[in-house]
């Protein structure tokens, strides 16, 4: 029995072996690095401190002391791991495979022996594998290691998966031994629901704000130029207008004032839709900086009647006003923008043209 483990030792310290402790370039080693299971890996003090002071650090004490052999331990991870980074410190080289293999040790000895290198290899090659098996385990190694891109990278995968975690052997662990990690995440989850949330309805009301800046400018081309079968009084109706490019929204105006028109309870403070279109006519005069010029009903009226009443409990229509103000120069400016990008590629399209020699 104790010749098999000595064979068994032996042969694990030929595998261990650092890429570069045989080569003729370099001295006889003279330190050790002490692996789990006592495995010895042979290494040279000049490299493993140049490489990192902590190790430095772990050399220097045992000078002091006059150790007849100087030992660095890497204990707590497999030793294949650590000959791994001991090749990583004399090459500065890791095969995506050893990655893969041994990230989650590789991170953890980068930390602690302070690899800057090494840890951010590490960090994205973990980032790229987390899956919802083991995100738990990255998550806690990412906050032991101060690994924020890869502890982010996890927080954000578990929230998007949560039930799917729940069920999982880590996630059981984590309540049972971490429960401070776990209120954490959860916190975040809550947060990030409460964003989506936030996000969802900020999203609704600029599409609100859109659809009422469209509304005005359906309303004014209707009141001035008129469209299909509703257009201003003095305009000759008989002839076919075609339908304009916002048709769908313009066509909803078109019946709302049409009922507004024929309404009989309109004057008794009218239906649902009647009160649509005061809205629509207080917002277009709210808007409108021409009054004197304007074509559309009530607008002067409403105009007027805003200067003499001064309400001070009506914020929120002068921030409805502000939002539906500010829609409208967004859409103005997209479609300036747009056209201009139309004109730029007409203008090389035509250059090109230009350019591209007739066949004769």
């Amino acid at each position: 029995m104790v010749q098999l483990k000595k064979k068994l030792s032996g042969q694990m310290r030929v595998k261990s072996i650092p890429p570069f402790a045989g080569s003729g370039d370099l001295p006889e080693p003279d330190v050790y690095v002490i692996a789990s299971g006592g495995v010895r890996i042979p290494a040279h003090s000049k490299i493993l401190a140049s490489a990192s002071s902590v190790m430095e650090n772990i050399i220097e004490r045992a000078q002091k002391h006059r150790s007849t052999e100087r030992k660095v331990p890497m204990l707590g991870v497999p030793y294949d791991a650590v000959a791994v980074f001991i090749q990583f410190l004399y090459s500065s080289r890791c095969s995506e495979e050893q990655l893969e293999k041994y990230g989650i040790h590789l991170l953890a000895l980068s930390h602690v022996y302070l690899i800057p290198q090494l840890k951010q290899r590490c960090t994205k090659g973990l980032a790229k594998r987390v899956t919802v098996e083991n995100v738990v385990d990255v998550i806690q190694l990412a906050r032991l290691c101060d690994a924020p891109d890869l502890y982010l990278k996890c927080i954000k995968l578990l929230s998007n998966n949560y039930k799917a975690v729940e069920a999982t052997e880590g996630w059981k662990f984590l309540q049972n031994h971490d429960p401070h990690l776990e209120l954490e995440i959860l916190q975040f989850i809550d947060e990030a629901e409460s964003r989506k949330k936030r996000a969802r309805r900020h999203r609704e009301e600029q599409r609100l704000y859109a659809q009422l800046s469209e509304a005005m400018d359906c309303l004014e081309h209707i009141c001035s130029e008129g469209c299909t079968t509703v257009g201003p009084y003095d305009m000759d109706l008989s002839k076919h207008k075609g339908p304009c490019s916002k048709y769908s929204t313009c066509h909803g105006i078109q019946l709302l004032i049409k009922h507004f028109g024929t309404c009989e309870k309109r004057v008794n403070g009218g239906c649902s839709r009647c009160k649509r279109m005061w809205q629509l006519f207080r917002l277009h005069s709210s808007i409108c900086d021409q009054p004197d010029e304007c074509r559309v009903p009530l607008c002067r009226q409403f105009k007027l009647k805003a200067q003499q009443d001064r309400r001070v409990n009506d914020s929120r229509w002068r921030l409805l006003v502000r939002k539906v103000v500010r829609a409208k120069t967004f859409s103005s400016l997209s479609i300036l923008k747009r056209k201009r990008g139309e004109e730029a590629r007409m203008g090389t399209y035509r250059q090109g043209v230009r350019s591209f020699p007739l066949a004769r």
